[in-house]
């Protein structure tokens, strides 16, 4: 389950990442180490779901339906490695200034946990857009890393993504889009 920004966010995000692995390249690397997420694949997530049945799809897509809610006043912030002791993937935090995106993230949570199985995640929700993901074997040397385009933007929907493994990395297909606002009604793709 995720929240995606709007698509001018996802651009400029997709610039710096490719701007910030071109300097990570020049200054230390031989070549990046970063596999760069595709603009269009770049989403805030709020919570994994596993491998779940065509069945347990219906009744997740059923338990987000009763999803309101919005996911405004938010903005980019510092650039950081995910997670802290062996970093894999290349972030950026997202704030939540008006607590919106937070109260939809536990609203998604109690509607899934009402309607499937789910495993409470043993971290707190840490809101950020993945940019780039390392290479196998690969550890990041630089830690300073450009700063992040100045935005604020709002969520535009709330989507469930299925994850599609290859050897080029990850690469996510939407199963199901709800706009946010007050009235949300699904929209399969």
């Amino acid at each position: 389950m995720a929240v995606d920004p709007p698509e001018q966010v996802r651009e400029r995000l997709a610039w710096w990442a490719r701007a910030a692995a071109a300097a990570g390249a020049a200054d230390h690397w031989r070549s990046s180490p970063l596999r760069l997420v595709h603009a269009d694949m770049i989403h805030i997530t709020l919570c994994f779901l596993g491998n779940r049945s065509a069945p347990e799809l219906e009744r997740i897509a059923l338990a987000l339906s009763g999803c309101r809610g919005a996911a405004e006043g938010l903005s980019l912030g510092a650039p950081l490695w995910l997670p802290k002791r062996r970093p894999r993937a290349l972030a950026i935090e997202v704030h939540d200034h008006a607590g919106a995106l937070g109260a939809l993230q536990g609203q998604v949570m109690l509607e899934l946990s009402r309607e499937i199985e789910l495993e409470r995640p043993r971290r707190r929700f840490r809101a950020h857009l993945t940019v780039a993901r390392m290479k196998s074997g690969a550890a990041p040397r630089r830690l300073s890393l450009p700063p992040t385009p100045d935005l604020a933007f709002a969520g535009e929907s709330l989507s469930l993504y299925r994850s599609l493994l290859s050897s080029q990395g990850a690469s996510y297909e939407s199963l199901l889009e709800l706009p946010l606002g007050p009235s949300v009604e699904p929209q399969e793709r």
